[in-house]
């Protein structure tokens, strides 16, 4: 069996020549950075549903670099490169079983953002409330539209190598001494 089958791919010219991402289980974080780029993704007629925005926000994130030293740069090489992916996603008011309302996010298909990413190792997808939901204005039937909700996703995506402990056994996020990856700072010299 190839073992590219199950990659995750964005068209059928890329599982042609065997691209796609390898999906990961575990959750971490690159230990080295190598690249980290942010973007946005817009869907007018986004219903109660955040694929399509986060699917463009990734591919907003990324479609304007050509990264080719990750080949000599990163132990490996694209194969063994890390990409972690971050999304602000809206969020929906929900009522629970006690009539409380309750925000949750809206859902995304994270098998469907990882077909942005033509090689690389794929970290499971983080998602965290942000993004925005807004009034468009505009009902097009025609189109499934039952509301004038428009959805707007924001996407980090990091690239780097050595694996990490994961975002959860860090105590204070904000506090730089608890940093799970290698920083820089301005006074070093690079």
């Amino acid at each position: 069996m190839d073992p590219t089958s199950d990659r995750p791919t964005w068209s059928d010219e890329w599982k042609s020549v065997g691209l796609g991402a390898t999906l990961r289980d575990e959750p971490a974080f690159p230990q080295n950075l190598f690249f980290v780029q942010l973007g946005f993704g817009v869907d007018q007629h986004g219903k109660v549903d955040a694929t399509k925005a986060a699917v463009r926000a990734v591919r907003n994130a990324i479609e304007f670099n050509s990264i080719p030293g990750v080949i000599s740069h990163i132990p490996g090489g694209r194969a063994k490169m890390l990409i972690h992916v971050k999304l602000g996603v809206p969020s929906l008011s929900v009522k629970t079983e006690k009539d409380e309302d309750r925000s949750v996010l809206l859902p995304v298909d994270a098998l469907q953002v990882a077909k942005v990413f033509p090689y690389g190792q794929l970290l499971p997808v983080e998602m965290t409330f942000g993004g925005l939901s807004f009034h468009t204005g505009r009902v097009v039937e025609e189109l499934g539209d039952t509301n004038d909700v428009g959805i707007c996703v924001t996407a980090c995506v990091s690239l780097g190598y050595g694996e990490t402990r994961t975002h959860d056994n860090v105590e204070d996020e904000s506090s730089t001494r608890n940093t799970v990856h290698k920083t820089f700072s301005t006074k070093d010299g690079y």
